[in-house]
């Protein structure tokens, strides 16, 4: 059979998104591109922003291919499954275009996996996919209908068909790719000089905390890591075709002596993301030995109590991670401390602790609102278990809370209706 996996053109107009807004990677379908090709199916992998694709375009390759199925993603990239822009606009302009292009349209990504049955009725598609669909799209060549992990409509009614899918992360080959898919975007680095393209990867997937703010509850939840050798093997492939920056997408790159001394031995920088507290001293020397010039580290509060609240379950104090902080700036150009504004801390301590880092060479954001994601710990708490109105509640919530947001966005955020409001 013929798949299309298709990343849309993105548009965040007046979103509360606050992701990176470049190209990256879709890891999701490159994954599901080699499962599917190894069953032996044909696949299209088109991703708009990396190719400079608008919707137009994008219609046009594949009515060319003529695929039996479609996927369309809800996510720019598996890099923010987390936290994604909440509202479906994109990919709801994009699934009308394709919906006359293809006999089974399929949604995949974050939304579809928290609330199946609100995704499935904003979007014009035959299902949606739940959790991880990388191992989920190969089964729909299938009698799709009797697929577990999917969620569709029969009839009037909808049926949920399983829960959300977890994927044999460890067992995923290194993944291919494309020159044209490569990009010179440089992922959460400052450091100056950059040279060579860019791609993102992934060491592991899932986190072993559930602190509140996460959205990782149906999705990338479980920790697995995949094997070192894998991961080299993928990194050498990029390293042949120009590639001298990667960054892993890991919920959080723990320390691996095995994976830092083999990162060592290749002509290749990269950034991560990680929880400061879990590393020693002489891990931290040897991340920056490996070639990691960049390191966004959780801190989310600059109070003991406000990190318990948001049930970080951190055992160091404040003047221990600021401390390790420091010690990673000595052999890692740039040292980030993320700051979420969880309503706990005053301006006053907050300001003084970044500016003892800052002082420093580490830098400190301003604490970004905290939008309590479907999905999330921090959700649940407040509302419960999401319902077909999740997101359009969080939004709510997050636009009466809140009066300024994140650095990027300059004028106040729409509300969720007025960006799902698309023209036919």
């Amino acid at each position: 059979m013929r798949f299309a996996l298709v990343n849309p053109p993105w548009d965040f107009t007046g979103s509360i998104y606050f992701g990176c807004r470049d190209g990256h990677l879709p890891l999701e379908f490159g994954y599901a591109r080699r499962l599917l090709e190894d069953a032996g199916h044909e696949v299209l992998l088109i991703d708009a922003t990396l190719e400079g694709l608008d919707l137009a375009a994008v219609c046009s390759k594949v009515a060319q291919f003529t695929p039996d199925i479609t996927a369309v993603t809800t996510a720019p990239t598996y890099l923010f499954w987390r936290c994604p822009p909440p509202e479906l606009r994109s990919p709801l302009r994009a699934c009308r275009a394709l919906r006359a292009l293809s006999p089974l349209l399929v949604a995949v990504g974050p939304h579809g996996s928290t609330t199946p049955r609100a995704t499935l009725t904003k979007l014009p598609v035959d299902a949606v996919i739940l959790g991880e669909c990388e191992e989920v799209l190969p089964k729909l060549a299938g009698d799709w209908r009797q697929v577990t992990g999917i969620a569709y409509h029969k009839q009037d009614a909808i049926v949920v068909q399983g829960g959300p899918q977890v994927a044999e992360f460890a067992a995923l080959p290194a993944l291919r790719w494309e020159d044209r898919l490569l990009h010179d975007h440089h992922h959460h680095r400052f450091d100056e000089p950059r040279s060579g393209l860019a791609a993102e990867v992934e060491a592991s997937r899932g986190c072993p905390y559930a602190c509140s703010f996460c959205a990782k509850e149906n999705f990338r939840d479980a920790f697995r890591r995949r094997d070192p050798a894998v991961v080299f093997e993928e990194i050498d492939g990029l390293i042949a075709q120009g590639v001298r920056y990667v960054y892993f997408v890991d919920e959080i790159f723990l320390p691996q002596r095995e994976l830092l001394e083999g990162l060592a031995e290749r002509p290749v920088q990269f950034g991560v993301q990680t929880r400061i507290d879990l590393w020693k001293p002489d891990m931290l020397d040897l991340l920056g030995q490996a070639g990691c010039v960049s390191i966004e580290a959780g801190i989310e509060s600059v109070s003991d109590l406000g990190r318990m609240l948001l049930n970080k379950h951190c055992k160091l104090d404040s003047d221990t991670l600021r401390a390790k902080l420091l010690h990673a700036r000595r052999s890692v150009p740039f040292v980030q401390a993320s700051l979420i504004d969880s309503g706990i801390d005053d301006d006053a301590t907050v300001e003084a602790f970044r500016q003892s880092l800052l002082d420093q060479g580490v830098w400190v954001n301003k604490p970004v609102p905290m939008f309590p994601y479907p999905g999330s710990p921090g959700y649940t708490e407040i509302w419960g278990p999401p319902d077909d109105r999740a997101w359009e509640r969080a939004h709510a919530h997050y636009l009466g809370q809140f009066a300024r947001f994140s650095d990027i966005q300059d004028d106040r955020p729409q509300p969720l209706a007025t960006l799902e409001r698309v023209d036919s």
